[in-house]
């Protein structure tokens, strides 16, 4: 059997976080299987559709590594095949005009609300005879007896009774495509052998399954994966925090990291946490795929982040950190590469995100230390003087390494009887401008001899 996979988000906002896990199973699901997976864009809704919100999604997959096959697939240029396809089911006795007007749809629906039952359609127009000379949606005519069953790979088999599936619009009046019939004639023409996506589609799978069966097409196979909530257990939203890819990639969220929690979440293998990309296509099986939704848990993203950062090799972390500064902050002149090269190994230490490593690193990019006024008030007399009594000693050393620094800040500690941090605080406030930072030997050890004699010396 040829896997075909595809994902087709509406370029009407930015790509969410919960549409990047489905284009994540899909294509793991047709990678494993040696099949295709295709990116379709449906941009059928011209009003709120716009280019820069495809042009994110499709940086974003890339950006994630899910790369599609092929030219992406942009859905209003088929549209005269779907008007065709739309005309073949008025032939076939599958479609019908409807030309109730919005005032009678909306008493329709009052009705329903007022009997507390679900708005369906009354077929009004279902049976008439003659065409009339006004403007009229296109209905599909949905079967009224029995029973539609979809196999789901992932639910399991679901049953509805045709009774509960409404006659729904597949041409608007102005003859453009509705969703339903689009994604049905698409999915048949790109040859899609399995579809992937939320369960809040589950009612779309039985309506675009009947278009199928109208036209004696193959039907393909359906898997509805649960949806993503957010921390309050509410289905997540463009409007919750962090719903998007952008949300993750602004704070230093790392493309391997994020991948590898999205495909952790509501799937599992073992007790494995950490996949690598090979891994994950050789291991995905929609077996697993629980049917549950899953929590967005922000704290499990950021661990995950920091246990890339801890595992990566260091030139790559540092080629990653430097092309997220150049995009997101202030770039740092190359001459400051070598340095933040050679001192990766301790700024990533309790790092989060790249942007844990932009702030620990802040000292090195910038030659002017700039000291808040919380830390300032740190900077007593007696700070003071350590400082100065370090300097004296730290001058006279000619060898500038750990073994020559640990003796000299143990003899500061002894002379003014404190511990390491009433001699270490202070120090770290000169050099870094915050009491908070990496190690104090790091820091000493990652600046020039001369540049530490001057930023402490200001004081």
């Amino acid at each position: 059997m040829s896997f075909v996979c595809r994902f087709a988000p509406s370029p009407t906002g930015p790509l969410h976080i919960g549409g990047v896990r489905t284009a994540l199973f899909n294509w793991l699901l047709a990678k494993k299987n040696n099949g295709k997976y295709y990116l379709r864009i449906e941009d059928t809704d011209k009003e709120r559709s716009k280019d820069e919100f495809k042009h994110q999604i499709i940086s974003s997959l890339t950006w994630l590594g899910i790369v599609h096959d092929g030219e992406e697939y942009i859905q209003s240029e088929n549209k005269n095949k779907h008007t065709a396809i739309a005309e073949e089911l008025i032939k076939k006795g599958f479609a019908y005009h409807c030309y109730c007007t919005a005032e009678e749809l909306e008493n329709q629906k009052a009705l329903a609300k007022k009997k507390n039952l679900p708005f369906i359609y009354n077929r009004k127009c279902r049976d008439l005879k003659d065409q009339k000379n006004k403007p009229a949606v296109l209905r599909f005519k949905s079967k009224i007896s029995g029973s539609t069953l979809i196999k789901d790979l992932v639910q399991g088999d679901k049953n509805i009774s045709n009774s509960t599936i409404e006659d729904f619009v597949i041409l608007r009046k102005d003859s453009t495509p509705t969703y339903q019939l689009s994604a049905a004639v698409d999915d048949h023409e790109m040859k899609i052998s399995h579809i992937i996506r939320g369960d809040d589609h589950m009612i779309n799978s039985f309506k675009q399954k009947q278009i199928y069966e109208a036209m004696h097409w193959e039907v393909p196979s359906f898997a509805h994966i649960p949806l993503i909530h957010s921390d309050k257990g509410k289905k997540l939203s463009k409007r919750d925090n962090a719903s998007t890819i952008d949300d993750y990639v602004k704070i230093g969220i790392m493309a391997d990291a994020l991948r590898n929690y999205l495909l952790r979440l509501g799937w599992s293998h073992k007790d494995k946490e950490i996949f690598t990309k090979q891994e994950s296509i050789d291991l995905f099986d929609l077996n697993a795929v629980g049917r549950s939704p899953s929590k967005l848990d922000m704290s499990r993203i950021l661990s995950m982040n920091e246990t890339y950062i801890k595992t990566i090799n260091e030139k790559d972390l540092f080629n990653l950190f430097k092309e997220y500064v150049a995009k997101y902050k202030k770039p740092f002149d190359a001459v400051k590469d070598p340095i933040l090269i050679k001192c990766m190994g301790f700024l990533k230490n309790k790092a989060k995100t790249l942007e844990d490593i932009y702030n620990n690193a802040q000292y090195i990019i910038n030659d002017e230390v700039k000291i808040s006024n919380e830390d300032q008030e740190l900077l007593d007399d007696p700070s003071k003087i350590i400082i100065k009594d370090f300097l004296t000693k730290f001058e006279k050393l000619t060898l500038l390494n750990k073994e020559n620094l640990e003796p000299l800040i143990k003899s500061l500690i002894e002379k003014h009887k404190t511990n390491f941090k009433g001699v270490g605080q202070p120090l770290r406030i000169g050099l870094v401008g915050s009491r908070f930072g990496p190690g104090l030997y790091d820091v000493i050890l990652s600046l020039d001899k001369t540049e530490v004699i001057k930023r402490l010396s200001k004081l």
